[in-house]
C-alpha cells in the first residue's frame, strides 16, 4: 500500500531517495554543474532547511520501499522553494509525481506560504512537462536554449489551493498534512537546483 509520510532528511527511509537522485542527476549531468556531481547539490543545504516551520520533507512509500518524494524550504516570507522531487523509474507515468506536487503545495500553504518557486535542469524535459501540466508558470523562454539557461525556473501561486477530498485519487491522505504558523525568517539563499 502506498502512503505519504512527512518526515526528515535524517529518516533512514530518505537514503534511497538521496541515492537515486545522485545516480539520476550524475547520469544526466555528470560534472556539468560541479566537479563532485550531484552530491554537491544535495549537500548544499542542511537537513534543518527542510524541517518545519520553514520547510518540510515528504516521502512516498510503497510497503517498505521509498518510491518517491520531495521537499520544500524557505525562499522568502511568502515563497517556498521546492527541491528533491523524484519518482522511482518503475513508478513513473502513473500520476504519482503530480500527487507529490499537490501534497507539497498543500503543506507549504498550511505553513504560511503563498507561492512556490522551483528550478529543474535543462536535461529534464519530463520535469518541465510535469510542472507545466500542473499549473506552474515557466520563467524562461520555452523555445530558448535550455542548456544556456542551465536552470529552468518555474513559479506557482498557491493562495487559492483548495483542500477538497477526492475519493477517486489514490493516496489522498490529507490527515498527513500538518498545520503550522506563518513563516518568519530573516533571509533567503539564492535559488539553485539540478
Amino acid at each position: 500500500m502506498k502512503q505519504f509520510v512527512f518526515t526528515s532528511l535524517k529518516d533512514p527511509r530518505a537514503a534511497r531517495l538521496r541515492a537515486a537522485l545522485i545516480e539520476e542527476y550524475d547520469r544526466r549531468y555528470g560534472t556539468f554543474y560541479d566537479e563532485e556531481g550531484a552530491k554537491a547539490e544535495l549537500d548544499r543545504y542542511p537537513a534543518e532547511d527542510f524541517a518545519p516551520p520553514r520547510g518540510n520533507f515528504l516521502l512516498l512509500i510503497d510497503g517498505e520501499e521509498t518510491i518517491g518524494g520531495g521537499a520544500f524550504k524557505f525562499y522568502d516570507d511568502t515563497t517556498a522553494e521546492f527541491k528533491r522531487i523524484w519518482i522511482d523509474n518503475g513508478y513513473r507515468r502513473q500520476g504519482l509525481a503530480a500527487l507529490i506536487l499537490d501534497k507539497l503545495e498543500r503543506q507549504a500553504q498550511l505553513q504560511g506560504y503563498k507561492r512556490v518557486y522551483l528550478t529543474t535542469g535543462f536535461r529534464q524535459p519530463e520535469a518541465v512537462n510535469l510542472y507545466l501540466k500542473n499549473g506552474y508558470t515557466n520563467l524562461f523562454d520555452l523555445n530558448g536554449d535550455w542548456e544556456a539557461y542551465r536552470h529552468l525556473p518555474f513559479e506557482k501561486d498557491i493562495r487559492n489551493k483548495t483542500h477538497e477530498h477526492n475519493p477517486d485519487r489514490e493516496n489522498d491522505l490529507d490527515h498527513h498534512l500538518q498545520p503550522f504558523s506563518p513563516v518568519k525568517a530573516e533571509s533567503a539563499l539564492p535559488p539553485t537546483s539540478l
